[in-house]
């Protein structure tokens, strides 16, 4: 019998079924999600084998695409009436370490929610060393007339 990946050990279903829903990517990289609110949202993902380099650290790449899943459902939990979505329109990492194994999670909250932009700033942690910070800035989508 084998053990369940660690993110599953904490993730929400109904949350990780929605992030996956509305961006395949995450289940493409196991990516889970493990709570949300309007201020703060946690997703998580297990450091495998198909996320790493080849000197066996998580992917930069992976590191960034968990960053902007999380600020993407925490910026969508803040958009104002009359919006319809939120993309992406500016990334900026810092990578502080890696991880080799286990799990990594990333905790995004809202810096400024504004009408037409959303700044959010995400943390990336394994176990408690963060590796990584994203701030990150999300367009307001609006119906064009």
């Amino acid at each position: 019998m084998s053990e369940a990946p660690l993110s599953e050990t904490v993730a929400d279903a109904d949350l990780t079924d929605m992030l996956r829903g509305a961006m395949p990517l995450c289940g493409t990289l196991g990516i889970v999600g493990v709570s949300a609110t309007p201020d703060r949202v946690e997703v998580a993902m297990d450091v495998t084998h198909d996320v790493s380099t080849s000197g066996g650290l998580v992917h930069g790449g992976a590191v960034m695409a968990i960053a902007d899943s999380a600020g993407a459902v925490v910026a969508a939990m803040n958009l104002p009436a009359g919006a319809t979505g939120t993309s992406t329109i500016e990334s900026k990492t810092n990578f502080l370490g890696g991880a080799s194994t286990g799990m990594i999670r990333a905790v995004a909250t809202p810096l400024h929610v504004g009408s037409t932009t959303i700044v959010v700033e995400t943390e990336i942690r394994s176990d408690d060393r963060l590796i990584a910070k994203v701030t990150q800035t999300q367009a307001v989508l609006r119906q064009r007339a």
